[in-house]
């Protein structure tokens, strides 16, 4: 009669997948990362959330161990998003996935606390890469942005004041409106713009508005 000798060994437990939350208000690009995710192993979606208020609620719900997050929502912007997750939650990993990729922006959601920046464009070749990157404690920033932010890290940052003029200014105010619709004279608005010509390295208002918003220093 034969007698089964153990080894000893316990048999290893296989690893728990990262728990995603995924937050967009487009369902072809929820599906599109689902279809992404579900072919790896080591992850799964969690759950879903069509805009940041959602988002809040079902990460305090589900705790997932990683959000990848929109920054363009109807509600509640990604960036507002963030900042209450992460209030709630220091720990949160966050993942910005947005089409902007302008240098301002992704400061702005970095600053926020987001642990990653990645284009959708690029969605396929870097998610998975990205999501186990910053689930182990890293960043991960798409080349082109942190090639954008390099190239601006050492310019002088556009004041809240700034920001607000040339916003109006996009929206074809004159120097004349804007200074009425911030409280401010004619003259100090002028200065304003003359500041901003010298740190975006602007022309004329036109020039200075297209490179704003190219780089993500204001909305439109």
């Amino acid at each position: 009669m034969l007698t089964r000798v153990s080894s000893g060994r316990v048999p290893a437990r296989a690893t728990a997948p990262i728990r995603i939350l995924m937050v967009d208000d487009h369902m072809l690009l929820r599906e599109g990362v689902r279809a992404v995710v579900s072919t790896q192993d080591d992850m799964e979606i969690a759950g879903e959330a069509s805009g940041g208020g959602e988002a809040i609620r079902e990460y305090a719900r589900l705790q997932p161990d990683l959000v990848l997050m929109d920054l363009q929502m109807a509600d509640m912007s990604g960036l507002d998003a963030i900042t209450a997750i992460r209030a709630a939650s220091p720990d949160a990993r966050i993942i910005v996935l947005t089409t902007y990729s302008g240098d301002g922006r992704a400061i702005k959601a970095l600053r926020a606390g987001a642990m990653g920046y990645l284009l959708k464009a690029s969605l396929r070749n870097q998610l998975l890469e990205a999501i186990r990157s910053v689930h182990h404690g890293g960043k991960h920033l798409d080349a082109s942005v942190a090639t954008a932010i390099a190239l601006h890290v050492l310019d002088e940052d556009l004041t809240e004041r700034e920001v607000s003029v040339l916003t109006l200014a996009a929206w074809g105010n004159s120097n004349k409106q804007i200074a009425a619709r911030l409280e401010l004279s004619e003259e100090t608005v002028k200065g304003h713009m003359k500041a901003l010509f010298a740190k975006l390295g602007a022309s004329d208002r036109t020039h200075a508005v297209t490179l704003a918003a190219k780089r993500g220093l204001i909305e439109l």
